[in-house]
């Protein structure tokens, strides 16, 4: 859609090998991103998950093409001067581990500080008009907005706590402080990579609903890597599954959860609690990114799979309820013009009562 918030087509990105070799660690991607709502990229470590996020801005040094769309840009032809003015201004990034985020050597105001001045030495604004507050300075001062910021992401005390270093905060602190750093530009865009992968299930939730929150304030678009299908269910509008750098399925939260229509989205159901009488892995290994299979990336561990799996290039995202109407889509063979997709209904997982929680606007 061309008016979307960010628009990704045929997205590739390549590395070098050890040997010598390409390893196209994401391959023809394609997804959209709307103004205030969540898009989930989920599948297997290895997925080309992070790597799609962090190709957005260019924070990964690898050969890109295709087209990122965004503000009316294709971000992928800008200068390096170019992306500095993109990069926490418009979009931000919140990183899986918080420390690793995190200077330990400056306290975290002092952090929240620089980014504020930055933002808005990009800009071109000033932070220094206007009555003065308790400490001194201006409401708007570079200190202020990060003791505000501070506030915002749920830090008791900010004011106290903006002298602190990291090492002074909790996982899940550090995870706010995190996020205020990607907030303090005031991006349209947040990119959310396994925000939530290193704390324990209570902090965890915490630190979702703070996002969802941000998220209705400020009607930012957030992308948001998981692998964790139970986090996608509760935080997202629609879902990208990614396997071995390609597309597998598309679509709506409901549509996945309800009706999950590529063999891989299936596997990864089955590898959960609750949707069968046992745990049932995945079998094989994940495929060599620098020698991948032809045909359909999954075929290899596909217990589905016939001949023509294997021929030719990944199949076509075709419409999954085959009235070519829907934004549901599967990369799949057996909903090809070929096949009949009801091959595959004796593998259809069924969805458990508690597998989802219900987003607002949901269908009762």
């Amino acid at each position: 859609m061309t008016d979307s918030l960010l628009s990704v087509r045929n997205f590739r990105a390549r590395f070098d090998g050890e040997t010598g070799g390409d390893i196209w660690a994401v391959d023809g991607v394609s997804f959209d991103v709307e103004r205030g709502e969540t898009v989930c990229l989920v599948g297997e470590s290895g997925s080309g998950k992070t790597v799609t996020c962090e190709a957005l801005t260019r924070l990964v040094s690898a050969d890109l093409d295709g087209e990122i769309r965004f503000g009316g840009r294709n971000l992928l032809g800008l200068s390096e001067a170019q992306l500095r003015e993109v990069r926490g201004a418009e979009i931000a990034h919140v990183f899986q581990n918080p420390q690793g985020a995190l200077d330990p050597v400056y306290s975290v105001g002092e952090q929240l500080r620089e980014a504020v001045e930055r933002n808005r030495d990009d800009l071109g604004e000033s932070g220094d008009s206007g009555e003065s507050g308790d400490s001194g300075e201006s409401p708007d001062s570079p200190r202020e907005v990060a003791i505000d910021l501070l506030d915002q992401v749920g830090i008791p005390e900010a004011a106290t706590r903006y002298d602190d270093y990291p090492h002074e905060f909790s996982g899940g602190q550090k995870q706010r402080v995190v996020i205020a750093l990607a907030l303090a530009g005031d991006p349209d865009l947040l990119v959310a990579d396994e925000p939530t992968t290193a704390l324990d299930v209570t902090i965890q939730a915490q630190i979702l609903d703070l996002l969802g929150e941000l998220q209705d304030d400020r009607d930012v678009g957030v992308l948001f890597v998981t692998h964790d299908l139970g986090v996608a269910a509760q935080v997202a509008d629609r879902i990208v599954v990614m396997y071995a750098g390609k597309v597998m399925e598309r679509g709506g939260v409901s549509q996945i959860f309800d009706s999950p229509s590529h063999p891989y989205t299936r596997a990864l159901f089955r590898c959960l609690p609750g949707w069968g009488s046992a745990l049932d892995p995945i079998p094989g290994d994940p495929i060599d990114p620098a020698d991948p299979p032809g045909g359909c990336r999954f075929h290899p561990r596909c217990s589905a799979a016939v001949p023509e799996c294997g021929e030719g290039e990944q199949p076509d995202l075709y419409d999954a309820d085959s009235q070519g109407e829907s934004d549901h889509r599967v990369s799949c063979v057996f909903y090809g013009p070929d096949r009949n997709p009801a091959e595959l209904d004796a593998e259809r997982p069924t969805t458990p009562e508690t597998a989802r929680v219900p987003k607002e606007g949901d269908d009762d």
